[in-house]
């Protein structure tokens, strides 16, 4: 593909939210598709679109990662024309076709910020000729394949959806709509906390029994509130603990099973992550390990206590949930705590990807020293 090429007056003529490029070196890039994401905000890019963003990816305030400098790469459309009156009748020529090209991805874009999935009309992202994988089929069968490689591939983000299955069915299974977490959950947990709530009113509900009678402690339903709490803060501390140890395990390079099931588990998250299809717990899956939990609280804390603190717990996974998408795909206020904690976990994918478990909060960070660290830059005298 012929190289194009740009003048400086071209470039800042694209300085809006539909269509917004900007200048790096000497190459130019078109990034109109991807500043609603951006960590910082939207805005943050506007407002150096028509210009070079050299020494801002350099920091301070912060320095951009290498698979930042990588995904940028996924967005770039030409140079920046040095000689404007050698390359002036080319341009004239190609430009009726770029002009049909651009149009397309502005309307794609457009198309895609209404819909609210803007993953499915970029697949640009990868040279299929010179990755290590065949994009035309399901991945998961190809990246147990991969071995001491995998590891490396997995952690080097791209934009583009991923295809798991060869089944459709089963491909639809794996997929879900944000919303989707919010509908099926919230009205059991509004079920279920009624119900202890009335369990517990009755009075009949009481601590330790197996021990003892004589010093056994009445249960009365105004506990409920701090038995639900008691769940979501223990859900704070198993979202910390499956994120790092199950999600974030480091399968043998030998083991093609175990690549191929933390493939499926997370690390086609962090291969993309940004596909919006992906990035919530589909009801199915997380039906039977829902299950699962609530097997084991009743076996460890029976009856209407045990079920308080689960469905405590229930409600800490769809906020977590909730906030891990909006972390991705959300533009909070720039000062406040999602922004902040949308910095965080971006970090954790481009850049940190040992550290910055924590998902709703960074708690858990500090006592298992997984913190990511802040940037320190020196100053200039």
């Amino acid at each position: 593909m012929e190289k194009r090429y740009f003048t400086i007056a071209e470039v800042q003529e694209n300085t809006t939210v539909d269509s917004c490029w900007i200048i790096h070196g000497r190459r130019v890039y078109d990034v109109s598709s991807f500043i609603q994401r951006h960590p910082g905000g939207e805005q943050m890019i506007v407002r150096r679109a028509g210009t070079d963003v050299s020494r801002d990816m350099a920091g301070p305030p912060h320095r951009h990662s290498s698979n930042a400098h990588r995904w940028l790469q996924q967005y770039y459309i030409g140079e920046l024309s040095t000689d404007c009156g050698a390359q002036e009748e080319e341009e004239e020529e190609e430009e009726e076709i770029f002009s049909q090209k651009k149009q397309a991805v502005r309307e794609r874009s457009t198309a895609n910020r209404e819909s609210n999935s803007v993953m499915d009309a970029r697949c640009k992202s990868v040279d299929p000729d010179n990755d290590l994988v065949n994009w035309n089929k399901p991945l998961l069968w190809q990246v147990g394949n991969l071995r001491e490689k995998y590891d490396e591939w997995v952690h080097q983000p791209v934009d583009r959806p991923i295809r798991l299955f060869y089944s459709d069915f089963i491909e639809a299974c794996s997929k879900t709509a944000w919303y989707m977490v919010p509908l099926v959950w919230t009205p059991v947990v509004i079920f279920f906390s009624w119900y202890c709530y009335s369990e517990l009113a009755q009075g009949n509900t009481r601590l330790f029994t197996s021990i003892t009678t004589e010093y056994s402690i009445p249960v009365h339903q105004y506990y409920f509130p701090f038995l639900f709490l008691i769940g979501m803060f223990l859900w704070s501390l198993v979202e910390y603990l499956i994120h790092r140890y199950v999600f974030h395990m480091k399968p043998p390079a030998s083991n093609y099973y175990l690549i191929t099931l933390h493939f499926m588990l997370h690390g086609q998250h962090h291969k993309s992550p940004f596909d919006g299809s992906r990035l919530v717990f589909p009801p199915v899956p997380a039906s039977l390990v829902v299950m699962l939990f609530l097997a084991a609280f009743h076996l460890l804390a029976p009856g209407a206590v045990g079920m308080s603190i689960f469905v405590g717990g229930l409600c800490g996974y769809v906020v977590y949930d909730m906030i891990h998408y909006y972390l991705h795909y959300g533009s909070p206020k720039k000062g406040s705590y999602l922004y902040g904690l949308k910095a965080y976990h971006v970090k954790h994918h481009f850049e940190h990807q040992r550290l910055g478990f924590g998902i709703t909060s960074r708690f858990w960070d500090y006592p298992f020293h997984t913190v990511i660290p802040e940037e320190i830059f020196e100053k200039s005298h």
